[in-house]
């Protein structure tokens, strides 16, 4: 499975693990390392002395290929970049902010980078401040997405169209067919989150994983639109915001029912119904918790399956 993904990050499968908040410490993301993918520390939700912690222990725990995924809204940021820089970390996803921001300092210390967007006009923008490659996220994924709202099947093929760097594809795809699906359409490679969540060693709580597990379809939903678009379960918490909606709220009464760590408190500390449960559509497709390797296995047989399937399909016209 050679693409341009593999041979910018030297992993077997293109496959890279979200950096998501309160899932992806070191134990998840030299899992998929391990396996052949590029396994990501989600920084969003560590303060800087945890995470030199986490980057400690993953270069105990592999020897392959990872990386960091960077938020740059976040306040402690020049700490993160100043520890990032000094522990040598191959490679760092950049997200929610400007990639001009960091994105020379960081090339300059030998470090790949690639930005998330939502859009052609940010891929471009990232294109243009150097980046090593970018992945476009369709808002199906969980988390915060773009304001576009723009799905993976059509920002895809139009990111690709635009940009001269590769591509990563995101946002819905937990399967190795999807992944077949979107390379068709002109990604070099796939960035998985809600997937890897439901492994044992997400650092999500396990309340979260049998909640994802026992999810179907329609049961996550995109909202707080006014503050930051971000995709979440249906629960209590939810129930009180679509009830506040209902009275013309503005800012400030959304950002004070959603208060402080309401994430942590659902994903990380498994309370299902005060918690904020980030979680993409596509979660109706997954029915267990299995080991990280499982999952790359999993999606490279699908993916190798489907391949053969559509080029038989083909001969047989």
């Amino acid at each position: 499975m050679t693409s341009s993904i593999t041979k910018l990050f030297q992993i077997k499968y293109p496959i890279v693990q979200g950096g998501m908040i309160w899932a992806s410490g070191w134990r998840l993301a030299s899992a998929v390392s391990n396996a052949g993918g590029l396994g990501l520390i989600g920084a969003g939700s560590m303060y800087p002395e945890v995470l030199q912690e986490h980057l400690t222990k993953i270069k105990k725990a592999t020897s392959k290929p990872y990386g960091v995924n960077v938020p740059l809204l976040y306040p402690d940021i020049d700490q993160i970049i100043d520890i990032i820089i000094k522990e040598q970390v191959p490679i760092v996803f950049t997200s929610a902010g400007n990639p001009k921001t960091y994105t020379g300092r960081l090339k300059e210390a030998g470090i790949k980078v690639v930005h998330v967007v939502s859009s052609v006009k940010f891929a471009l923008k990232s294109q243009q401040a150097g980046v090593d490659a970018v992945v476009a996220e369709g808002f199906e994924a969980g988390g915060h997405n773009g304001r576009e709202e723009s799905t993976t099947l059509t920002l895809i093929p139009q990111v690709a169209r635009a940009i001269d760097i590769p591509l990563i594809a995101a946002g819905g795809i937990a399967t190795g067919r999807a992944m077949f699906a979107v390379m068709a359409l002109g990604a070099q490679g796939v960035q998985v989150g809600s997937r890897f969540v439901c492994t044992p060693e997400a650092s999500s709580h396990l309340n979260f994983k049998n909640a994802i597990v026992a999810a179907g379809e329609g049961d996550t939903h995109l909202t707080l639109k006014e503050l930051a678009p971000v995709r979440m379960m249906r629960n209590n918490f939810w129930h009180q915001l679509q009830e506040l909606y209902k009275t013309g709220p503005s800012t400030d009464d959304l950002k004070k029912l959603l208060g402080r760590a309401r994430a942590k408190k659902g994903m990380f500390e498994g309370d299902m119904d005060e918690g904020e449960l980030e979680i993409g559509q596509v979660s109706g497709l997954i029915n267990d918790i299995i080991p990280a390797a499982q999952v790359v296995e999993q999606m490279v047989t699908e993916y190798e399956a489907a391949r053969k399937e559509m080029t038989q399909r083909t001969l047989n016209v």
